[in-house]
């Protein structure tokens, strides 16, 4: 590996899951300007929106997606063609 080109300021830094409130740590160089203490460490907080533990891929439960509107729309234009 080439030397300088990689930070040093790797440091233990809190995910926070916001949608299902699960929280990770794991070593990052991300700033963040809030904290949080856990087991009585403080750590920087960085909060996500979707992490693996709330994705649909790997939870396996996918979220309703509107689509019989889409389909009756379709059916309703292109649908009937045989019938005349």
């Amino acid at each position: 590996m080439k030397k300088g080109i990689h930070p040093e300021n790797y440091r233990p830094v809190v995910f926070k899951d916001m949608s299902n409130e699960d929280i990770f740590i794991t070593r990052s160089t991300i700033a963040t300007k809030e904290t949080i203490e856990i087991d009585g460490v403080t750590y920087p907080l960085a909060k996500v929106e979707i992490s693996s533990t709330s994705h649909p891929f790997f939870t396996g439960k996918a979220k309703l997606v509107d689509t019989a509107g889409r389909v009756d729309k379709f059916m309703s234009r292109y649908g009937d063609r045989k019938k005349k």
